[in-house]
């Protein structure tokens, strides 16, 4: 992920988006955790979005939560 940052929660699917860019038809989808899909770019393989299925299942059975993801986080400027 190399953009800054976009948090969306959809409160009816109980869904966390993560996303670099808006989602767009080309990506490609892989389930990289447990209810956990990343969109990735189809020519550099790069994941831009990431989908958290039952995001708040999860934060009211744990107060930690990890993503299958490597990051490397800097100030966006």
């Amino acid at each position: 992920m190399d953009g800054k940052l976009t948090f969306r929660y959809d409160h009816i699917g109980d869904i966390l988006y993560v996303d670099t860019c808006l989602p767009y038809a080309e990506q490609e989808s892989e389930e990289v955790g447990e209810e956990i899909i990343a969109r990735l770019n189809p020519t550099s393989g790069e994941v831009e979005n990431l989908e958290i299925l039952f995001f708040s299942k999860r934060m009211t059975e744990s107060s930690r939560f990890e993503l299958p993801i490597a990051a490397a986080m800097r100030l966006a400027g």
